[in-house]
């Protein structure tokens, strides 16, 4: 029996078969999770509709997070489905382009800074309130980060601020939410070369250099996230909440290398 057995999760943000959503709802489902989904538009339904019968799913849902009535909607259709939620999984992030080039100083923007926070952060928030009628004592809340929100990288500039909100939003969320059971807790996955990533200025360096300092001595994988982000929304991890777990090969502990002195 999976870790997740006749458990039901609805995963926010899948938008290739290479993305860390993707690898969420790979291993939810070899746990035996009943999976739903949503799609930002038009042009990625075709797509997400493939990715959900994959997964033995017809449960499909439009949802622009910085829309409240659609958020809102989501939740009013998939309870006709599910009389409760026991995972959500919040897998989304955005600035755009021209945030994500060149110092923060030159590039950061008002409206960007505004668009990054409301669409990597305030949406956690927003969806949490919605499902929150759905969830049940046992239910939890998982979310995507990068170590961008601790230390400063390359080009990272306003997402960075952005993942540093997120990750206090779950700090705020597990406590608000900890007297009803509900866990919520947020992942700070490796770079992995995924669709989002694309955007960020000299990405494959950072793979490279993440790959040399990390003490694995190699970059994560999409299904790693995915078991970490199954054993967090198991039974296995029902006193942790709140937290920021690391699964990017032990990159965030090393200041230095042994490579580095060579």
């Amino acid at each position: 029996m999976g870790l997740l057995e006749g458990k039901t999760a609805l995963i926010v943000g899948i938008a290739s078969n290479r993305s860390i959503a993707y690898g969420i709802a790979k291993v939810f489902h070899q746990h035996g999770a009943k999976l739903a989904f949503t799609y930002q538009n038009e042009k990625l339904k075709p797509r997400v509709e493939k990715f959900a019968a994959e997964f033995g799913s017809s449960l499909v849902f439009p949802c622009d997070v910085s829309c409240d009535s659609e958020i809102q909607i989501v939740f009013t259709q998939l309870s006709k489905h599910w009389k409760t939620l026991d995972t959500l999984v919040h897998s989304v992030g955005y600035a755009p382009a021209t945030e994500l080039e060149g110092d923060i100083t030159e590039s950061c923007s008002r409206e960007g800074f505004k668009i990054a926070h409301e669409i990597s952060s305030f949406s956690l928030i927003a969806l949490t309130q919605a499902a929150k009628p759905m969830f049940c004592e046992t239910s939890s809340v998982l979310t995507l980060s990068y170590h961008g929100s601790t230390q400063s990288l390359p080009s990272y500039n306003v997402m960075g601020l952005a993942k540093a909100s997120l990750e206090a939003a779950v700090r705020y969320l597990a406590n608000d939410l900890g007297s009803n059971g509900i866990r919520v807790n947020a992942i700070s996955a490796g770079p992995i070369k995924t669709l989002a990533a694309s955007g960020i200025k000299n990405f494959k360096k950072m793979l490279k250099i993440n790959e040399q300092r990390a003490p694995l001595k190699r970059n994560i994988t999409t299904e790693e996230v995915g078991n970490t982000a199954t054993f967090l929304s198991s039974y296995m991890a029902s006193g942790i909440t709140g937290e920021i777990l690391y699964v990017d090969g032990g990159f965030h502990t090393c200041a230095i290398s042994n490579d580095d002195m060579n």
